[in-house]
């Protein structure tokens, strides 16, 4: 697949996530790299053949301080090569980038694992992906 239509799934799958996430989702630049590097993956302790489809990279909003500012946008990095490679088609892909963009993007608000499993269990509710 190319990086286009790549890109293009990307554009499809930000387009899924709920409008109320979408809305508080400032200064944050989504970015579609081939795959995360070796080093990356053996510093957070990944070992094949698992990998990452996603990576936020910036301060959380739970974490910054009043003095916080004038700093570079944060980052979602979304990993083209590994998405492709378990996904069987593009609609696949699609939700597996919705989902992963969702899931960095929980990081970023600065969300537990549990808070982000209530609300993605919303989030299908309302968009009927549960019923599949």
């Amino acid at each position: 697949m190319t990086r286009k239509r790549f890109e293009q799934l990307v554009e499809r799958a930000l387009a899924d996530i709920p409008r109320f996430l979408r809305d508080e989702m400032q200064n944050v630049a989504v970015v579609v790299e081939d795959e995360p590097s070796a080093e990356l993956l053996e510093e957070m302790g990944i070992e094949p053949p698992d990998t990452l489809y996603g990576l936020y990279q910036g301060t959380p909003l739970a974490e910054r301080e009043w003095a916080y500012g004038n700093a570079l946008p944060d980052r979602i990095a979304i990993y083209q090569r590994p998405i492709v490679e378990d996904c069987e088609d593009e609609d696949d892909i699609v939700d597996c980038i919705a989902e992963t963009v969702f899931h960095e993007f929980a990081h970023h608000f600065g969300w537990d694992e549990d808070h982000m499993d209530e609300v993605e269990a919303m989030w299908r509710r309302e968009t009927g992906a549960d019923d599949e």
